[in-house]
């Protein structure tokens, strides 16, 4: 799909969401049409699966098979252990449009779909991946309309809109995108909450890019912090990934991830994305390493820190000899991912710039990572305003288990290099690819990029902050103070010759001057 394609694909996508713009904020509406989009993805790969399975069988169209004949009930079989779900033909996404397109009331008919969707997986290998995958997407809610007739007709003309965009070039990817640009919208409309499932697509980008270099395959990925997913995604762009992991806190932020793997074509079986706390409730296996290690965690968060008495005696945070403060869960996260990762592994994570100097619990912390563990490989300063939600400056923190280079820090300062996109501050791709190749290079470079010895950062107390070993200030040129003086006494002079001037007209019009010689 070229960018022209694409650019229409997503002026149809945002003009179905124009639908619901007028009737509720960008949180809720976002649900719905998410949610219809992963509603006619899902249908089509079972249209698209079934066809082939009733290829043998003549010119039979699944969708005008009997939902209690015995063609339906093998599909139904080969399905749920091919996609992990089911749907029957009478549920198909385009079955549903027909039926709103002849006036029919099928309200009900889409609620009975989502919740089949989601049963046809219980006691099946999918189910923890579908359920409640559905729950937002409230069909009863009056914001879509006073009585369920007006409901029934705006969904009817949402999803007839969306049954009019054509996905099926390059099929998931194309969709994926569809997906990921409607998220991105979403974001720009949220605000502050947008950090709760969003990081900027070039951002993503960069991390990707830093864990997955020097890679083709990356055997499994992790994100703690995973949002609605897109972070993950982006490292199985960069390398092939044989299995993505997750968790997420928000309930709602956990089930877009699960749509976007899915939207994305990554088999059920290849993701594991978990809903909870990641620093006090861990679902992911505390033994599991991961290859790859990416995270936009929550700037400063809350949590429990040394209020909570397991805290101290925890294998993630005990060894620092400090639990980092309730009012700032930073290091935390910093320390959950070091837990987390492999030998040989790299991590990235996008980070508040308070993390490099801060003192207190975060200074014997993060002098026990420099001095003690020497995983931080690299420390890269981002520009202000890149992220919705806040205009503060962040940091990247690059971590890795088996440097090459284990006696220093590469410090990068790429804080001056963005583009201005509306409100917001963006990468381009030529500023990650500047980083990138910075970074793998491991080159001084004159006012943006050092490699430091551990013994200077030590003199300097441990800390990190980013001016103290990138100068980036740049010589003003020298001033001729005496050619300035020699230029405003020519302007004096130049002034009063004008003054003379003005002065010699008024006198032959016969009029006072406006001012007196010398006082213009």
């Amino acid at each position: 799909m070229n960018e022209d394609e694409k650019r229409r694909l997503h002026s149809q996508l945002w003009k179905v969401a124009d639908e619901l713009r007028g009737r509720m904020d960008a949180d809720d509406f976002r649900d719905y049409i998410l949610g219809f989009v992963f509603l006619k993805y899902l249908s089509g790969k079972v249209e698209k699966y079934a066809a082939e399975l009733l290829a043998t069988e003549g010119d039979i169209a699944y969708a005008e098979c009997d939902p209690a004949g015995e063609e339906v009930a093998a599909i139904r079989k080969d399905c749920l252990e091919r996609l992990g779900y089911f749907l029957a033909p009478d549920q198909l996404f385009g079955v549903l449009v027909r039926r709103a397109g002849d006036g029919e009331f099928v309200l009900d008919a889409i609620k009975d779909t989502l919740t089949a969707i989601k049963d046809s997986t219980i006691g099946y290998e999918s189910e923890e991946e579908f359920i409640h995958l559905f729950e937002d997407m409230d069909l009863d809610n009056t914001k879509l309309g006073r009585t369920a007739d007006k409901r029934n007709a705006l969904i009817g003309q949402v999803i007839a809109h969306l049954d009019g965009i054509d996905f099926r070039s390059g099929q998931g990817d194309v969709l994926g995108d569809a997906y990921e640009y409607l998220i991105g919208q979403f974001a720009s409309g949220a605000g502050k909450k947008a950090g709760e499932f969003y990081t900027p697509a070039r951002v993503s980008t960069l991390l990707a890019k830093l864990v997955g270099h020097g890679r083709d395959k990356i055997r499994a990925a992790y994100d703690p912090t995973c949002g609605s997913g897109s972070l993950l995604l982006r490292v199985g762009q960069e390398a092939e990934v044989g299995n993505f992991y997750g968790q997420e806190l928000n309930r709602t932020t956990y089930n877009l991830a699960r749509m976007n793997m899915l939207l994305h074509d990554i088999h059920y079986r290849r993701f594991d994305i978990r809903q909870g706390d990641t620093l006090e409730d861990p679902r992911i296996d505390r033994d599991r390493r991961f290859d790859a290690i990416v995270a936009n965690p929550p700037f400063s968060a809350k949590w429990k820190g040394n209020e909570n008495p397991l805290n101290a005696n925890d294998e993630r945070f005990a060894r620092y000899g400090r639990i980092a403060p309730p009012t700032k869960a930073d290091y935390a996260f910093v320390q959950h991912m070091i837990h987390h990762l492999a030998d040989n592994g790299t991590a990235a994570v996008i980070l508040p710039h308070g993390v490099l100097f801060r003192g207190a619990a975060e200074g014997v912390i993060r002098e026990y990572i420099l001095r003690d563990l020497n995983v931080l490989d690299a420390v890269i300063g981002l520009p202000a305003n890149l992220f919705y939600g806040t205009t503060i400056p962040v940091c990247v923190l690059v971590l890795k288990t088996c440097r090459e280079q284990d006696g220093n820090v590469f410090f990068i300062d790429a804080g001056r290099d963005f583009e201005k996109a509306g409100k917001q501050n963006t990468l381009t791709p030529d500023h990650v690819h500047r980083i990138v190749e910075t970074w793998a290079a491991r080159r001084d470079v004159d006012r943006y990029a050092r490699v430091v010895p551990l013994p200077e950062i030590a003199e300097n107390g441990f800390n990190l902050n980013i001016p103290r070993y990138v100068d980036t200030f740049e010589q003003e040129e020298k001033v001729d103070l005496a050619a300035v003086a020699e230029d405003l006494r020519s302007l004096d002079r130049e002034a009063a010759d004008a003054d003379r001037e003005i002065t010699g007209f008024c006198e032959e019009l016969g009029i006072s001057p406006p001012f007196k010689i010398g006082q213009g």
